[in-house]
């Protein structure tokens, strides 16, 4: 960066269905182990559409973007791995790389990374906050740490050697190398929460990027069937571009439940992912917002002694939501028939760290290819109108790639 350049550009959150591009401070050093990038590419996720929409507690000012990569343009004293002009990805889960989760590889739930929640911050005593306030880190969401998100042109990369991933040099699979910040380990991480094994039947709910992603790690790992939920067109379409995929279209009101398992030969399905999260809805062009119906339609659809996996979003607090319960993050479920039939359920966000350098290798050697989820690729100052069209679901908008400081 200019050495008289004292601003850039970001996303700046203003109120519920309004963000804006603004010239805020660029960021600085702040500790020996932490670096800054010029951000070439950064992901507007389905998760910001939470805070977007007011559904989270997120305060005006923040700046969105937690799926990002770059070139690192400067690095603290302590950073000895990376150097400048390295071009790498970062996990959307900020981590310590020091706790004993990320000992563990648990990185999705380090305890010393979140100042005022359990472990804190690199300064603060983690007695003394309770565990019961656990909350994880990423980049540019509401309460998960003070770190700035990355739809920006310049991003400050904490514990730099532990969370960025370096990748080749160039401009080479930028569009997939995007996608391992967040959707296709949280789809990888899916069908592992599941325990899937290869040859088995997969229903996947929600056919949005992480959904997507599920399937298409289904497909990489021999899956015998993927059914894919969705009713809307674009998001069925896509679904269809992964070999063996099955779309399956409730808009007209019929469960899915009742479609896959007339389409699996009149059997339940060996596992099953929730994609969605707590703003499912139910059957029915007309139908609103249901939380529990997908973890429902999964105790439903896959056989006893099967698994479910759920990456989708599930807050412990919703200002939006449909009742009193859903609202403090709590919903009916069929916990009887979940027993009855011996169902294993995995659950939490993913631990990126855990496949991104893995699923970095797959796309190097061909093997991989996610890129196809990529709707739309845009300059940040037309991030505004991509949210808006992204939200009301039109116009083809799946997965946005912002390029913060212009074309590759």
């Amino acid at each position: 960066m200019s050495s008289t350049t004292t601003t850039m550009k970001a996303v700046h959150y203003e109120k519920p269905f309004q963000v804006s591009v603004r010239e805020v401070s660029l960021p600085n050093i702040e500790h020996p182990d932490d670096a800054i990038i010029k951000v070439t590419t950064a992901a507007i996720c389905g998760s910001d559409l939470h805070m977007y929409q007011g559904r989270t507690a997120a305060e005006a000012g923040l700046i969105f973007g937690h799926e990002n990569m770059g070139i690192i343009s400067e690095i603290g004293s302590g950073v000895t791995l990376l150097k400048k002009g390295d071009r790498v990805v970062l996990p959307f889960n900020v981590a310590d790389g020091r706790c004993l989760n990320c000992e563990e590889g648990n990185t999705a739930f380090c305890t010393g990374v979140n100042p005022g929640f359990a472990g804190g911050g690199r300064h603060s005593t983690i007695a003394s906050r309770p565990l019961t306030n656990l909350m994880p880190s990423a980049y540019g969401y509401v309460a998960m740490g003070p770190y700035a998100g990355g739809q920006a042109q310049y991003l400050r990369v904490p514990f730099a050697d532990f969370n960025a991933l370096p990748l080749p040099p160039g401009t080479a699979h930028e569009a997939s190398f995007a996608l391992l910040a967040d959707i296709f380990p949280t789809g990888w991480h899916g069908l592992t929460l599941s325990n899937f094994r290869p040859g088995e039947a997969v229903a996947v709910f929600g056919a949005g990027p992480v959904g997507l992603m599920a399937a298409y790690s289904a497909f990489l790992r021999g899956a015998s069937k993927i059914f894919v939920v969705d009713k809307v067109p674009e998001r069925l379409a896509a679904a269809k571009k992964i070999a063996g995929c099955i779309p399956v279209d409730f808009s007209a009101g019929e469960d899915a439940v009742d479609i896959i398992i007339r389409q699996n030969d009149g059997k339940m399905v060996d596992r099953s992912i929730d994609a969605v999260g707590y703003q499912a809805v139910g059957s029915g062009k007309e139908a609103g917002e249901v939380p529990n119906v997908v973890l429902e339609q999964c105790i439903k659809v896959t056989r006893p002694t099967g698994g479910i996996g759920v990456p989708g979003l599930y807050v412990p607090s919703d200002p939006g939501a449909v009742d009193e319960k859903s609202s403090q993050g709590m919903m009916l479920m069929s916990f009887g028939k979940l027993f009855e039939k011996g169902l294993t359920i995995g659950t939490g966000q993913c631990n990126v760290k855990k496949y991104n350098r893995y699923l970095r290798d797959m796309i190097i050697s061909g093997r991989a290819d996610p890129s196809f989820v990529v709707s739309h690729e845009i300059d940040i100052d037309e991030a505004p109108k991509a949210y808006e069209k992204f939200d009301k679901r039109i116009e083809g908008y799946t997965k946005v790639l912002i390029h913060p400081n212009g074309p590759l």
